[in-house]
């Protein structure tokens, strides 16, 4: 079998819900598990949460359909809303809360006839203008929806725009556009995504969106998922496939990028692009070799990359890579590979094996 697998710690998973929910006594939680929860297995990370998570967040029917199928009482939140009229009968089948964010889903929501009515989310573009309507048309729609017989609950959310940018005066905007709508009658409130949880408390309201922050990565710059209280879920791990003497001038890996300024000693990792490693990282991209940072070098190719393993002479055949994880944090790696922590852990390809454990 070849060397490389992501290493899911379920146990970090709960402890990193149960630390958003500390910072918001008395609210609940839709732990947001979209993307295969964020490439780290929908149907574990569901399972691992099914006693403790109060609802659960989605992009789309068909990831609503998994989890469903996984817990049939918790509260499942479609972000994205319907995206045709027909979806409404099936979340009405399953059970959802729905956003609606567009005129057309407005119109088509109380157009549908349901066999049971929907806890509705009224979505408001306080200032990111991704999604949403305007505070106008929340008004306006609010009126016309409130009471209707294809609506439950009626309820309001918007999404932050710059809370991972801490004093971001845009932040402070859509916060005071959201608590400007609070005078109209809303059941429930959402708008903390995990930067606002850690940080925000006035955007609390009723119902958080733990996102990234459940998967043990930091949604700030500045500082990291330690400082934060939060312990990392996946290490990706592989091995040293190969060790090779390079000489000085000698280039190493596709396009002869890199050239070794001094005798190098160089290892060839078991991971590469086609398994979600970023074919963009540069060289210096810190890998973990027992226990010590050493800079990744050349181009990543589909299922390889090198390491320069002179200041590691102990460095043998068979030798652990860590790619991110428990040592080496995801967000360091996604720094030096100018992205995010949540691009790494999200592409992370279905050819990698998981293996679950609870730590």
């Amino acid at each position: 079998m070849r060397p490389l697998v992501a290493s899911i710690d379920l146990a970090a998973i709960r402890h990193n819900y149960a630390v958003a929910k500390r910072c918001a006594p008395g609210r609940s939680a839709f732990a947001v598990v979209k993307a295969n929860a964020y490439g780290h297995g929908v149907r574990e990370v569901v399972t691992a949460l099914h006693d403790l998570a109060d609802g659960f967040a989605v992009a789309c029917l068909e990831e609503a359909a998994e989890v469903r199928a996984l817990h049939a009482d918790a509260r499942l939140l479609l972000l994205e809303g319907c995206f045709e009229a027909a979806e409404y009968q099936l979340a009405a089948q399953l059970g959802l809360d729905v956003v609606v964010h567009t005129e057309p889903q407005a119109v088509q929501l109380l157009a549908a006839s349901l066999r049971r009515p929907l806890n509705t989310w009224l979505k408001l573009d306080s200032g990111m203008h991704r999604l949403g309507f305007s505070a106008a048309a929340v008004r306006d729609w609010h009126a016309r929806l409130q009471g209707a017989e294809q609506v439950a609950e009626l309820n309001l959310l918007s999404h932050f725009a710059c809370a991972d940018e801490r004093g971001h005066a845009l932040t402070e905007q859509q916060l005071e556009g959201f608590l400007d709508l609070l005078d109209l009658d809303f059941a429930q409130r959402s708008l903390a995504n995990s930067a606002a949880i850690l940080t925000i408390p006035a955007a609390h309201m009723d119902w958080l969106r733990p996102g990234i922050m459940l998967y043990g990565a930091t949604p700030f710059s500045e500082l990291s998922a330690g400082e934060l209280g939060l312990q990392p879920v996946m290490t990706l791990s592989a091995q040293l496939l190969a060790i090779r003497q390079v000489a000085v001038g000698e280039s190493v890996g596709y396009g002869a990028s890199w050239t070794a300024a001094r005798a190098s000693r160089i290892g060839t990792v078991s991971c590469g692009y086609a398994d979600g490693y970023p074919r963009h990282a540069p060289s210096g991209t810190p890998l973990l070799i027992r226990g010590q940072r050493l800079p990744l070098v050349g181009r990543v190719s589909m299922d390889m990359l090198a390491v320069d393993l002179t200041d590691l002479p102990a460095a043998q055949l068979g030798d652990e890579v860590q790619l991110w994880g428990a040592q080496l944090p995801v967000d360091e790696v996604a720094h030096a590979a100018g992205t995010i922590g949540y691009e790494l852990l999200s592409k992370v390809t279905r050819r990698v094996p998981r293996r679950y454990h609870n730590a």
